[in-house]
Formats: C-alpha cells, sequence, structure tokens
C-alpha cells in the first residue's frame, strides 16, 4: 500500500510541475533530496552498528537475563498471565531495552520475536491475548531514555546540539508509555472486549 502512496506521491509532483512548468525545480529536488538520504543512512551507520553491538554483547554476556530478573516485579504485573521464565518474557525486555536506548532498528526484530513467543501461549490464535495488547502498546509509546537514532539522523543533518532533544523526549515517552498501559488495563477490563475475546474463544 506504501508503494502506490509513494508511486501516487511522485506522479503528482511531475504533473503538477508540469503543468507549473516547474519540471526542472521538480528535477532537482528529487535529485537533492536523494543525495540527502543516502548522506544521513551513511551518517546513521557508525551509531546504529556501536548500539547494536551493545545489545548483541548484552545478549551474549547474560546481561539481558540479569535485566529480565530486575524486571520481574515490574513484567509480572503488567504481563500476569506469561510465566517469568518464558522466552517471550525474555524477549519483550530486550525490545525495552532496545527502545529504551532509542534502537528503533534494533527494537524491531526483538518485538516480532516477542510476539511469536506469545503466540504460543494463546489458545485462540486468531485474537490477540491481552499480554499481546499490552506489548504492543507499550512497544508503540515506549520511554527512551537515550534516542540514540534521532540524536544520529540530527547529528548528521548539521544540528549544532544534537543531544538538547534528551529531556523532552524522556518526559514526553514517559507520559505516552503511562497512558498507553492505563488505556490497555481499562479496555481490558470492559465487558465488551471480554465478551468478544470469550466468543472468538468459543467459536
Amino acid at each position: 500500500m506504501i508503494n502506490f502512496i509513494w508511486a501516487g506521491l511522485l506522479i503528482i509532483g511531475f504533473v503538477v510541475g508540469a503543468l507549473t512548468g516547474n519540471v526542472e525545480e521538480v528535477t532537482n529536488a528529487v535529485i537533492e533530496n536523494a543525495k540527502t538520504g543516502v548522506e544521513l543512512a551513511l551518517g546513521l551507520i557508525g551509531v546504529m552498528s556501536l548500539w547494536l553491538g551493545i545489545m548483541k554483547i548484552a545478549e551474549d554476556s547474560g546481561l539481558v537475563e540479569k535485566l529480565a530478573k530486575a524486571l520481574k516485579p515490574i513484567t509480572t504485573r503488567l504481563f500476569p498471565e506469561v510465566p517469568a521464565d518464558h522466552p517471550a518474557m525474555g524477549a519483550m525486555v530486550m525490545n525495552m531495552a532496545a527502545n529504551i536506548l532509542g534502537l528503533g532498528n534494533a527494537a524491531t526484530p526483538l518485538g516480532l520475536k516477542a510476539m511469536q513467543e506469545l503466540q504460543t501461549l494463546n489458545d485462540k490464535k486468531d485474537t490477540a491475548t491481552d499480554a499481546m495488547v499490552m506489548f504492543l502498546a507499550i512497544n508503540t509509546s515506549s520511554v527512551t531514555l537515550i534516542p540514540a537514532s534521532t540524536i544520529a539522523i540530527l547529528a548528521a543533518a548539521g544540528a549544532k546540539n544534537p543531544t538538547e532533544i534528551i529531556g523532552p523526549t524522556i518526559i514526553a515517552t514517559t507520559v505516552s508509555t503511562i497512558v498507553a498501559i492505563i488505556a490497555t488495563k481499562i479496555f481490558s477490563k470492559m465487558p465488551k472486549y471480554q465478551m468478544d475475546y470469550e466468543e472468538s474463544e468459543n467459536k
């Protein structure tokens, strides 16, 4: 779908440029922005390699397992139906850790792995469990202490002080995560959604 949207935007841009006599400007803009995209991507390589490496070291050294144990009092309350020693719990903790460090690219495969593990606990495969919904809400809102990817993008774009977004990011993501958790808990208690889930289990 996104391919059709992008194609539509490009076609509209060229058509409007042709009708207004600004084809040259449109062409220059395409070339210039393509160049900017490549420069930003190259600028991200170093930072992303560093943090992805740190995440791999943390995983192999057992740090993630220790982090999972440290977060056990929180995760068991957020995901009461998931056993504390289940692989899904470890995958979710790793995903949260990646999000906390602002590593969206690293968090994505970990999030997919967590969902796969949560699916093994799901008796009704075509209906999301409360744990899945809660994890998705937290993953989407995600508290971010170090927005590494965003800082790297700002630095690559020539920002004078790319780290100044750390404070506002912590506040914004903390609030968004709290709201996401509260909203998920409220909706999970509503009879309408409980009824829908029960009906799907009986089909």
